[in-house]
């Protein structure tokens, strides 16, 4: 398998191709040059197709010189497949000869089925499943069966066992118009050293190959993801509800999109590494997709097109993946929405900071508020770009705090401790994305690094110069005391993410990294994804209607529309609408439809544009479904959102994504409204000149080091060993097979 855009292009259960030339009526001079494949797993099955010249039945194949050719045939598809296994890791050669004509030959790299295939050197130590069969978690796939009841008060899906069939088998008629009993095959395994889940309407007893699958499928996948933000250092569960790790679900009367994608005729897919409270690193979430999917076509068959689902992390991860790696979603459908991991940290680094500042100290009960500086909670919200300071708490307690801490117990009794033991396992998301983010250089090495003899992962978050409250002291709604003294002690986050005097300065590499990655969203490739927003009151426990439009107001930026992103406002609490993501997933259904059937040789954000649905557009929802309002209530949403960030409130962009500024020199005159030099006193002037030493954020310009992600990148070399920061893939192949999507999608940039 290749981690790679070739993968994108050419994998498919319709096979990866091997075109013969020089054979009957084929004329050598057109023959196009070897292409090199991939393949992960030697103890996994990979699927080719031999494209054979009119008249020619049948071929020589031999894998690295050894005849495999037996294992060759016409299919049922009408197609010249085989089934390989015993692929050497490395690289193999596959070659084809019909009679009378040259060997065509390709190079297969196979990847071990535990991984890595892009993500770089993996994370250790690991713990694996009981069942593993060695330290890369390798397990053999189990097949469960699954099923729906015609009894209401039963949510989800239940077990089903065939030897033993339930009497309260609901039926289900596909999009195709076939009608039969509603269950579900669950197919549960391990590849990169993680679990997937691959689920299919399955009717028991009868086959299935990928070039004959049960009639059932209509070769289209829903991808189910978890909420959260984690950084665990051993296996997890895959994850299926649309609300995993943030609301509960299977509560009876509201039915999961999963539940309805398969009823459908969709196969579901989800791995435990797409679930962001487990996994945060968006690389190695990718690389779990890339290797599921193919997965999922060598056993099942080629892939029409794919849809994303999920709230809160589950939004972040398909934002992510979909930027940096472009094909592996067609369509996306996101509630409780952010774009990205870093963008949402800086954020809530910020609210980290301003808790010790405004609340009392946890050793001796005091406040660092200067003489006669007194905060009311509502000038503290406001500084926040919230309604009340009890959000800066839960957001802290719940998402910033355990995710951040290096001295968790990843490491068991080698676990970091800065003094202790500073050269043991780091437990914090930085640690976790060292292959994204790189290392810190030796000349900013703290004492721990020092003693340690090495550097740690890069912080890409920065709070240098930001003026926090800036907005809200030009409206007259703190004091210019409050301002300066919150400046003057805010301070900043070592390494350790403890506090510190100084202001937080970003890491180098980390910054461009963070950005080339996207880990922080710039969502330069985003016009190439179909999406739908669910959207929720504004606020809504730390997931705030902007958020969400942080998303669509970078599309805008970057591309000069939004016209692939759709907003569906509701009252719902985090969700928007109780029929959201069911109601979203048959609008995406159509959309994506539309699309497959445009032939044209254009861009695949102009196909996205044209052929959207005319009735799926931005709309208000009351909550149970129904469309109440058009564009023009989130046109009126837009302007009215009541929530931001401390960095909008301290005059940053409304996008939220320059995580650090370009500074320009503090100017009494110009930077503190119509009061100029009477807004602060000369003692307060020089406590701001002192907090601002190099200057202040300049937000007319973008921020340092700001671009946008390079698609499918690498973290590893030809060797294995880690390329902090990523380094491009290698081109497409061109002549290979259509498989991972329809070919419309495959169309233009």
């Amino acid at each position: 398998m290749a981690g790679a855009e070739e993968m994108f292009h050419f994998d498919g259960g319709a096979g990866k191709r091997l075109y013969i030339h020089g054979a009957i009526n084929q004329d050598p001079s057109t023959a196009k040059n070897p292409v090199e494949l991939f393949d992960h797993g030697n103890s996994e099955k990979a699927d080719y197709e031999v494209v054979l010249p009119a008249g020619v039945t049948g071929a020589k194949i031999t894998l690295n010189d050894v005849d495999v050719s037996s294992q060759f045939g016409l299919r049922a598809n009408g197609r010249y497949m085989g089934r390989l296994t015993g692929l050497a890791l490395g690289a193999n050669t596959l070659s084809a000869k019909a009679k009378g004509g040259p060997a065509t030959r390709v190079t297969i790299t196979n990847y071990p089925n535990g991984g890595p295939v892009f993500s770089g050197p993996q994370i250790q130590p690991w713990s694996c499943q009981g069942g593993a069969v060695d330290a890369q978690c390798n397990q053999s796939a189990e097949y469960t069966y699954l099923y729906k009841s015609t009894d209401p008060m039963k949510g989800g899906l239940q077990p089903y066992d065939p030897a033993s069939p339930p009497d309260d088998v609901a039926t289900t008629t596909t999009e195709e118009g076939l009608t039969l009993p509603f269950i579900v095959r669950v197919e549960t395994g391990y590849q990169d050293r993680d679990q997937y889940k691959i689920l299919t309407l399955f009717q028991p007893g009868a086959s299935w190959e990928p070039w004959a699958p049960q009639e059932q499928w209509n070769h289209k996948v829903l991808i189910t993801h978890g909420g959260g933000c984690g950084a665990d250092h051993g296996t997890g569960s895959a994850p299926l509800n649309d609300f995993s790790g943030t609301i509960p679900a299977d509560t009876p009367g509201v039915e999961q999109s999963y539940v309805v994608a398969l009823g459908r005729g969709f196969a579901v897919l989800t791995t435990a590494l797409d679930n962001l409270g487990h996994n945060c690193n968006v690389v190695l979430a990718a690389e779990s997709l890339v290797m599921a999917k193919e997965r999922l076509i060598e056993q099942y068959g080629p892939i029409r097109y794919t849809i994303g689902t999920g709230c809160s992390g589950g939004s972040i991860t398909q934002m992510m993946v979909a930027n940096a790696y472009p094909g592996v979603y067609q369509g996306s459908i996101t509630t409780c929405a952010y774009p990205d991991v870093f963008s949402t940290g800086a954020q809530f680094a910020d609210l980290h900071m301003m808790r010790r500042y405004f609340e009392p100290s946890q050793t001796d009960g005091s406040l660092q508020w200067g003489d006669g500086v007194v905060w009311t909670p509502d000038q503290m919200a406001a500084v926040e770009g919230h309604i009340a300071h009890l959000n800066a708490i839960a957001t802290d307690e719940l998402f910033f705090k355990g995710v951040t801490d290096p001295t968790g117990n990843c490491g068991g009794p080698n676990t970091y401790h800065p003094t202790n033991n500073p050269g043991g396992v780091r437990c914090g998301l930085m640690d976790f994305m060292v292959n994204v983010l790189g290392t810190r250089a030796p000349e900013v090495w703290s004492p721990m690094e020092i003693a340690a003899g090495l550097g740690f992962a890069g912080n890409p978050i920065d709070n240098v110069g930001i003026q926090y409250g800036l907005n809200v002291l030009r409206l007259g709604r703190i004091t210019p005391a409050q301002f300066v003294d919150l400046n003057s002690k805010v301070g900043g986050l070592n390494i350790d993410i403890q506090y510190q005097p100084a202001r937080t300065a970003a890491d180098q590499p980390a910054l461009p990294n963070v950005y080339r990655s996207s880990a922080l969203n710039s969502a330069n490739n985003l016009n190439r994804l179909a999406i739908i927003n669910v959207a929720g009151p504004d606020p809504g426990a730390a997931h705030d209607t902007v958020h969400g439009f942080w998303t669509r107001w970078r599309i805008d930026r970057e591309h000069g529309n939004h016209d692939n992103h759709v907003v569906w406002a509701g009252p719902v609490a985090l969700a928007g609408d109780a029929m959201g993501m069911q109601n979203g997933l048959l609008a995406m259904d159509r959309w994506l439809a539309a699309v497959e059937q445009d032939a044209r040789d254009i861009p695949l954000a102009q196909k996205l544009t044209e052929n959207k649905p005319a009735d799926v557009h931005d709309q208000c929802t009351d909550g149970y479904g129904h469309a109440v309002a058009g564009p023009e209530c989130v046109a009126a949403i837009e302007p009215a959102i009541a929530y931001s960030s401390p960095r909008a409130v301290a005059g940053g962009p409304r996008t939220d994504d320059a995580i650090k500024c370009v500074l320009k020199p503090l100017s009494r005159t110009d930077d503190y409204g119509p009061l100029g030099v009477l807004t602060f006193t000369d003692e307060q002037w020089a406590q701001l000149v002192a907090a601002f030493p190099d200057g202040v954020c300049d937000y007319s310009q973008p921020g340092v080091d700001q671009q946008g992600a390079v698609a499918w990148m690498t973290y590893q070399d030809a060797a294995g060993k880690a390329v902090y920061g990523g380094t491009p893939l290698p081109p497409a192949p061109a002549n290979v097979a259509p498989g991972w999507t329809s070919g419309a999608f495959s169309a233009g940039p």
